[in-house]
């Protein structure tokens, strides 16, 4: 059995003298992080974890291939995007007919202050959770991704750049675009001073 301490090089070494236990320290250190980045991405926990299992096997497949002077996280981190654009890719004819079957009011709603809310303020909170998904769903791959790397996982536009194979520049130009269509398409929720 392989210790959960040693490092992700280390593991990776032993992965490939053929330890295949050692391959799961790895997944499970990095679970966690790369199956939020994928709900993030594919508002979906199904999908989500199909997008891990996806990353994780794609991760071991080309592990022969894996520089040992780059970090393993940053290395499978990007395959999990890719993993997730692949699988909204994959959907995306459908996406409107799905919206309705895979918003969960309760799931998306936005927290109020007031623990007793009313009917009506859990209602409106659902119906405000409906339309950020909506509105989420507009965007383009791409500019879902960036959005969702930059606001919601705190990555630099180099990083986006990297995790969507495209140049920082552009990774930049996705996220303003997102921002300004999530601002034209939530615009009827702004509260009036």
């Amino acid at each position: 059995m392989f210790r959960m301490g040693t490092n992700d090089h280390e593991a990776i070494r032993a992965v490939l003298d053929g330890n295949t236990d050692a391959y799961g320290v790895l997944v499970k250190r990095h679970s966690q992080s790369l199956f939020r980045v994928a709900f993030r991405i594919t508002r979906n926990e199904s999908d989500a974890e199909d997008v891990v299992q996806e990353t994780f096997l794609r991760g071991y497949r080309k592990l022969e291939g894996f520089e040992s002077r780059s970090n393993f996280g940053t290395w499978i981190y990007r395959i999990a995007v890719r993993c997730a654009l692949d699988k909204i890719g994959g959907r995306r004819g459908d996406d409107s007919s799905r919206i309705a079957d895979e918003t969960d009011p309760e799931q998306e709603q936005v927290q109020v202050a007031d623990e007793a809310a009313g009917p009506d303020r859990l209602l409106l909170s659902g119906e405000i959770g409906a339309m950020q998904e909506v509105a989420l769903r507009s965007l383009t791959i791409t500019e879902r991704a960036a959005f969702v790397l930059r606001h919601m996982e705190d990555c630099s536009s180099e990083e986006i750049g990297t995790a969507l194979g495209i140049p920082a520049n552009a990774a930049k130009q996705a996220v303003f675009r997102a921002v300004q269509k999530l601002r034209s398409r939530l615009a009827p929720l702004r509260v009036k001073r």
